[in-house]
């Protein structure tokens, strides 16, 4: 069957599915010449500049958000499956990159799921791919996936915006920064069940080619790996004097910014890891023949990164360096979202920042700390530049972070802070469970 029939075959047949279809048309017929919204924001390079809100834009009404998170991620995680979390939540973004590779869109890794945004006109594009790629989540790893799709126009229905802003991580690579409220609400909609997607037939597997996870943890150079959350409530001149005391300490007190990777970019692991094993083969099944072939894949890889080996245009030495400055170790999704390498003094002195400002009602924060951080990339070419690298704790990351926080109450309006509305348990913004 080709792809194209697989893809006719999955349509709606419930209730819920009716109401995609339903926006998919509403989408399509309204749709505008707004395709390049996105890449016509000019990026911002000073990353102290993330509170300045005028520079967010709000997305056009045509267009819509779409939503997956790992179900029970913190149960995962407490097993030891973070790799696996992680992995899915970039598999996401990969499935959807790769079904659209000339399309630059907006998006957010959050550890234990993803965040998209595009134009009404990619509905049914993007629904195929995360349905696709919750079915690999649950086939090939165990792991649930729930997703959704909302369209921005029902998000300012319900009182709520999504406006965008473009953070420049180095020349090469931006990253998109949320505010607004709108994607904090569509994601209590996925956990309602609402707008929801099912999942795909029995072994589908999107193209996840450039999806790597080969690396093991990175040790803190420092003594902490900080994950730290810190969402905005409704002061805003107060939550911006936080967030500037908060890097303040980081760029002042630790190296590089706080930046958890090793300057000159980590090394795989010698074997890379069985979900990288597992990417790397056509099939599922193994053999000691196909063992054997990962394995020494994964050795020639350690081996040439390290030694700096030049194959043709490869250049391991400035692919390294590319590494380090394209991570997104830093973010801000609906509030302020860091993973960094700091003295456990510097942790001490940003959490008591935070407390301070949360019993002051400027923020609603949690933090957690490991001894190592957990990179996941998505490499589309190894002698381009535009390569990109995800960064979470590696003992619960920003989800542990979350289920600290205590509770909050639903953003509502347009500025991006929360304000008493509807009251949902703080461990479900941003952590996903």
């Amino acid at each position: 069957m080709s792809e194209k029939n697989d893809k006719e075959n999955q349509q709606m047949t419930s209730p819920q599915d009716g109401l995609m279809s339903k926006i998919a048309q509403e989408l399509a017929s309204a749709s505008t010449n707004t395709e390049d919204f996105y890449a016509d924001l000019k990026p911002f390079a000073n990353f102290e500049q993330l509170t300045n809100f005028d520079r967010y834009l709000p997305l056009p009404d045509d267009w819509f958000i779409g939503v997956a998170d790992v179900v029970q991620s913190t149960r995962a995680i407490e097993i030891g499956r973070y790799k696996a979390v992680n992995t899915v939540a970039a598999a996401v973004l990969v499935a959807i990159t790769n079904a659209l590779p000339r399309l630059g869109f907006p998006y957010v890794f959050g550890g234990d799921g993803a965040t998209v945004a595009l134009p009404g006109k990619y509905l049914d594009d993007v629904r195929y791919e995360l349905a696709r790629t919750a079915a690999w989540a649950e086939d090939s790893l165990g792991l649930v996936l729930r997703v959704t799709i909302v369209p921005v126009s029902e998000i300012r229905a319900a009182g709520h915006d999504v406006r965008v802003a473009r953070y420049a991580a180095s020349e090469n690579v931006s990253y998109a920064m949320f505010t607004g409220g709108g994607v904090a609400w569509a994601e209590t909609q996925l956990k309602k069940g609402e707008f929801a997607i099912h999942r795909a037939p029995l072994d589908a597997k999107p193209n996840l080619s450039g999806l790597y996870c080969g690396f093991g943890p990175i040790p803190t150079e420092q003594g902490v790996i900080l994950s730290i959350i810190a969402l905005p409530l409704e002061d805003q001149a107060s939550y911006r004097a936080l967030v500037a005391d908060v890097l303040t300490l980081i760029e002042f007190s630790s190296r590089r910014s706080g930046h958890p990777l090793p300057e000159g970019g980590p090394l795989p692991s010698w074997l890379g890891g069985e979900i990288q094993r597992l990417l790397s083969r056509d099939s599922p099944h193994a053999n000691l023949l196909t063992a054997a072939a990962d394995a020494l894949r994964a050795i020639k890889t350690r081996i040439v990164l390290a030694a700096g080996i030049r194959i043709g245009r490869f250049e391991p030495s400035k692919y390294r360096r590319e590494m380090w400055q394209n991570t997104d170790f830093r973010k801000f999704d609906d509030g302020l979202k860091m993973t960094v390498d700091c003295s456990p003094e510097i942790a001490e002195a940003i959490e008591a920042r935070l407390i301070f400002a949360e019993r002051s009602g400027v923020c609603l924060a949690g933090t957690h700390r490991q001894k190592s951080a957990h990179l996941t990339c998505y490499v589309p070419s190894n002698i381009q530049s535009d390569h990109v690298h995800f960064v979470d704790g590696a003992d619960g990351g920003y989800a542990a972070a979350a289920a600290k926080k205590r509770r909050v109450r639903l953003p509502r309006g347009t500025n991006g802070h929360y304000r008493a509305n509807r009251s949902i348990d703080a461990g479900e913004r941003p952590h996903r469970d």
